[in-house]
Parts: C-alpha cells; structure tokens; sequence
C-alpha cells in the first residue's frame, strides 16, 4: 500500500458506520478554566485522570471513529501504566493530534488573530507518527463585524493551513483543516454565510495552489448560524438547508469528508441541527458528513465527574450517550427526548 492510499484508508475509517470524532485536545489552560467552574482541582494528574475516564469509557468505538489528542495527552499512561494510544487502537479508534500552536494577535489587524506553529512542524509530524498519530488537526478562527475578518486575514490564515495540510501529507498523516468563523457577537446568519464562503473559497484556493489532495484530508467547519447575541436565531431547518446549500456550492465534491464543530453550540442544538442535514439532504452530499466535537459531548460527563473517583462510571455512561445522540444525527433518527440524561426514564438510548 502506498503511503497516499494509507491515507486514504485513514479517512475512510475515520467516516465509516456513522461514526464521528471527539476532540480532547483542550490546552492546558483551556482544561484547567473548566475544571476551575466545577472545583476540579486544575493539575496534570485531574487531567490525566479525566481523559483516562473519556478514553476507557466501554463501548465508545461504536459511535466514535477517532480522538484528536493534545500534545500532553498522547504522552500520557492510564494509572496502571498503560500508554493513551495503545488503549485507544486496542480499542479500535484512531489517534489524532493537535499541532497548531494556538492562536496569536495579527499585527496591524486589530481583534483579528493568526494561527502560529509551522516552524518545526515536519519533525513534530515525524514524531507524532512514531506514537501512533494517524490524523492531525490545526484551526484558524475568525471573529466576525460588519467590517471582520479582513482579506489580509482569511488570505494569511488560508495560506498557513495549506502548508499545514501539505505537510501533513508529506509526513503521511491526514490534516484536518479547521477554518472555523466564531459564534461570538451579534452577527445574522447571513453575515456569518458571507463570511463562511469567503474562508472556504480562499482556502480551497490556496489548498490547491499548494498541491494539497483534497480526498486525503478533511475539513473541520462551523456551521452557518446567527452569533450568540443576534436576537434573530434561525431554526434548526434554516440553519441546516442554509449551512449544506453553501457547502455543497463551494466545497469541492471530492474531498475526503467534512466533519462540524460545534464552536460554542449546546450539544442538543448541534445534534439537532447535525440531523436536520442528513434528514433534509439524504442521498444528496457529495462527501461523508459527521461530527468533531468536544463540549457538546464532553461537558454532561465532566459534570458528573467532578473530579470524584466514585463518579466515573456514571460520567462515562452520559458520555457514551452524548456520543450515540450524535451518532443517531448522523442517521437522520435524533430526538430531543433521547437526549437526557442516563438514569432519567428516556425513549431510544
């Protein structure tokens, strides 16, 4: 097999039986703001411990294909020793890594942001293969006003995603591209429709330029939907028709899959909308459509825990369903009513 068909059998898998992603790859400092609103105490061991809880959570490989991990995370060993990765392949899913180098002010763009991390990246990419990394992910993020993001923006972002991508690739890994435009603000989904074509269009541009192969990699979007503060919020049927009309006009047919972020959305409300796609335009994707998601699975379960020994069984029991929601989305057979929470009387689940 050569090494661009072991990419693609990468991205095959990722997608195969209704099965989505679950990023675990919070920084440091992300992890440790979740833990401080719950009273978890904000150490390496509580984050080792959580993410031992999500990956040994029983039966999760049958709704999740693959974990994008940390840097710190792929390091790690369960409490007996055990490495991450070799739990998650023993369990049958497949390890991801983070390896942008987070976000940074671009200078002259006032509340605009660049993406930092290519310096060094290929030997990274080299190592995080050597553990077992089949995929990787790095996002650009976009803030959004009647005059935001800028040209110089989108163009500097869509540019440094496509050298990721590209050594990705050369490295024998598939990249996930994540250009991601923010919920934050007061924005109407039309605006964040106009701003969402002109990232993808750009960066499908500079994707292309840079040689990159489309059905090798995956794209990580957001979902065209109104910021969390405009007082017109579109429906679950709006949001969907309005999000795969656009995809399906500028997301060329042939990439490997496209798998949404939920960016902010409350897991009812992403599965909700995930559905209403599949349900609204069955038969019609050109690519394989799923999730890749991180609170709107996570955060039911890390509730639960709460940093409590006693707790882990149930917190990953409301995991498991939170990913089986998303998977029924993907089927077009989510309900509200099945997404409650485990010990409560529920229909489906």
């Amino acid at each position: 097999m050569t090494e661009a068909q072991k990419l693609t059998e990468t991205v095959k898998e990722l997608f195969t039986n209704n099965k989505g992603l679950l990023a675990i790859d919070e920084s440091t400092v992300s992890c440790n703001k979740r833990f401080a609103k719950l009273g978890i105490p904000e150490t390496e061991e509580s984050r080792r411990a959580w993410r031992e809880l999500i990956i040994t959570t029983p039966n999760l490989s049958d709704a999740i294909s693959g974990f994008i991990l940390y840097d710190q995370t792929i390091r790690q060993v369960k409490a007996d020793g055990t490495p991450f990765v070799k739990v998650m392949t023993g369990a049958g899913i497949i390890p991801g890594i983070k390896v942008d180098g987070g976000l940074k002010d671009m200078e002259g763009h006032s509340g605009e942001k660049v993406t930092e991390g290519l310096e060094g990246l290929s030997d990274r990419l080299k190592e995080y293969v050597q553990m077992g990394a089949r995929f990787a992910k790095w996002r650009a993020a976009f803030s959004v006003s009647d005059i935001l993001p800028s040209s110089d923006c989108i163009e500097t972002n869509a540019k440094i995603l496509a050298e990721y991508a590209f050594a990705c690739q050369e490295a024998g890994i598939v990249p996930i591209v994540e250009p991601e435009v923010l919920m934050d603000g007061s924005h109407t989904m039309e605006r964040c429709r106009q701003v969402t074509e002109r990232v993808l269009k750009t960066v499908f541009a500079e994707l292309k330029v840079k040689g990159v192969a489309l059905k090798n990699m995956i794209l990580k979007p957001n979902m065209v939907v109104p910021g969390l503060e405009c007082p017109t919020q579109e429906s679950v049927d709006q949001v969907a028709d309005t999000t795969i009309k656009l995809f399906m006009e500028v997301v060329p047919a042939n990439v490997g899959g496209v798998a949404f972020l939920s960016g902010g959305q409350s897991g009812k409300l992403a599965a909700a909308r995930l559905n209403a796609m599949h349900v609204n335009f069955k038969g019609k994707l050109p690519w394989p459509l799923t999730f890749s998601f991180s609170r709107a699975i996570q955060y039911p379960a890390l509730e639960i825990w709460q940093g409590i020994e006693e707790n882990i069984a149930a917190a990953q029991q409301a995991l498991l369903h939170r990913a089986k929601c998303n998977q029924a989305a993907l089927c077009g057979e989510y309900k509200a009513e099945y997404d409650v929470w485990p010990g409560q009387p529920q229909n489906g689940f």
